[in-house]
């Protein structure tokens, strides 16, 4: 017993050094370092750093919102403890979640120093956010970095190439077509509310399935609605073995509609298969090209990966984008009267293509303007290497936050006016007159801007064309401004409208 108590004593104390090192040591070195480099912040607690704090405040109620209330100054409500940070460490400052520093940053300045020091391959995402989020986005080219990153980008940037945008906008227009049918017989039924998150994110997700694997996949559908309730779960501090089951079981759903795309193109005579135009379709062609070619195969669980990446940025990103800009067009009715009359000119009865898209101007200003108030982008790196920015040296392992919504509303920035819904300010200049060029960041930045931004925009602007030239928006009296950041920052209690059927021309 004296051997086997000494070798129980022996680990014992191991764990005990290890967890010494682990959650006081090294963490208070970091501390330090990043002190002597001039950067400070709100001062942690053990063992969880400011997360306490974080929650504490995140938990506190809105101030009650009506109609006349609604305020897009909404910084301080969504990160209320990066607001009252700033005011007393600045535009850059470090705060801790649990043993892992973060660097919080909205300083423009900074942010274009700091990436302009260093390579892409400098920085990678934080491990913190990759086990959890795992799940929903698998081996997918959000979660990869480095060498695997830029092969994977090779291989997917041919699904946005101008020939095969075409194939995607026309499944879009057919969406929006049925949408509007939908939304026309329900207000013929005497209904007169839509809820535009609700009915934008089903609609979305149906494009993005289509998208993704070309028309009618089942499991295609049931995967988004399981990443849909993983996110919920995620961030209701839900997360537990079952997360874990429900990536496993949509790794199955899809590995299942792998097989049966790869039986399809086996089945058919060789040489004869020509790739429809849906993610999954040019994927599986990569795959026979490098049979005859020295190039990397992509592995099933990889391509199972880059299908929920798509599936979830695909429709999320644009679903809020059409929300927010519903919204604010329902309070200002003159802008939707200009982006009607655009939409008839420039579209007429001809089937959008992205030729004609490009030319709804004012229409982008409107979503320049949208995703300036209400950015759907998370910005999060973590640095791979010391990085060196001016008289600052950002230590190995630190992770970054890029604040964009809290540049985005930097009256420093834009002026006065930060608040308020002017898209104008977009006629002049890309950047909407933003005193930086870093201070405008819709999809991001840096080599990791989203791959897919092109075909989110003519989607966007597909769909609310197509909305504004059938019905006029109003609020809806139970509307309840309320935004939350949740992956991306989405309306908490929808975005309840009265919608008005136009005449037919």
């Amino acid at each position: 017993m004296g051997n086997l108590d000494m070798a129980v004593g022996s680990i014992l104390l191991a764990l005990i050094s290890a967890g010494i090192y682990i959650f006081l040591i090294s963490p208070a070195a970091k501390r330090r370092q990043l002190e002597v480099s001039g950067l400070r912040g709100p001062v942690p607690e053990f063992p969880l750093g400011n997360i306490s704090e974080m929650r504490k405040e995140s938990r506190a109620p809105a101030p009650p919102t009506g109609q006349s209330m609604i305020t897009h100054d909404i910084h301080s409500a969504v990160f209320p403890f990066f607001s009252r940070w700033r005011e007393s460490y600045g535009k850059v400052f470090v705060y801790w979640m649990g043993t892992e520093s973060f660097l919080y940053v909205a300083d423009p300045d900074f942010l274009s120093k700091m990436t302009a020091a260093t390579t892409e391959n400098s920085w990678g995402k934080p491990n913190m956010f990759r086990q959890d989020r795992r799940p929903l986005f698998g081996e997918g080219m959000v979660m990869i970095e480095g060498e695997s990153w830029a092969h994977r980008r090779h291989i997917i940037t041919p699904a946005f190439s101008t020939s095969n945008l075409k194939y995607m906008l026309d499944m879009v227009a057919e969406s929006a077509s049925t949408m509007i049918d939908e939304w026309s017989s329900l207000l013929a039924s005497g209904r007169r509310e839509i809820d535009m998150y609700d009915h934008l994110t089903r609609k979305t997700g149906e494009i993005i399935v289509n998208i993704v694997f070309g028309r009618n996949d089942g499991n295609g559908k049931e995967v988004l609605r399981r990443q849909i309730d993983l996110k919920y779960q995620l961030f209701h501090l839900k997360q537990t073995l079952a997360s874990e089951a429900q990536g496993r079981e949509m790794d199955r759903l899809l590995l299942s509609s792998i097989e049966s795309r790869k039986a399809a193109m086996d089945s058919e005579e060789a040489g004869a298969f020509v790739p429809r135009g849906d993610l999954l379709g040019l994927l599986l062609t990569w795959n026979q090209m490098c049979a005859d070619h020295d190039s990397k195969k992509l592995t099933p669980i990889e391509i199972v990966g880059e299908c929920k990446t798509f599936l979830f940025g695909g429709h999320e990103t644009t679903s809020v984008a059409l929300s927010w800009t519903s919204l604010l067009l329902a309070q200002h009715p003159e802008w939707q009267t200009i982006l009607r009359k655009e939409a008839e000119e420039v579209l007429a009865d001809a089937p959008p293509d992205s030729s004609a898209l490009a030319k709804l101007i004012k229409m982008r200003w409107v979503m320049n303007e949208a995703m300036r108030l209400y950015p759907s982008a998370i910005a999060q790196r973590q640095a791979r290497q010391d990085v060196r920015v001016g008289e600052v040296v950002i230590p190995k392992g630190t992770n970054i936050w890029v604040d964009i919504l809290g540049m985005h509303h930097d009256p420093a920035l834009w002026g006065s006016d930060a608040n308020e819904f002017r898209p104008e300010r977009f006629s002049d200049s890309l950047h909407g007159g933003c005193k930086h060029r870093m201070g405008f960041l819709p999809f991001g930045f840096g080599g990791r801007l989203c791959i897919g931004r092109n075909l989110a925009i003519f989607e966007y602007k597909i769909l609310l064309s197509s909305i504004l030239r059938r019905f006029s928006l109003a609020l809806s009296p139970s509307y309840v401004h309320s935004p939350s950041m949740m992956l991306s920052l989405r309306p908490s209690h929808g975005v309840p409208l009265i919608l008005t059927p136009l005449p037919v021309n």
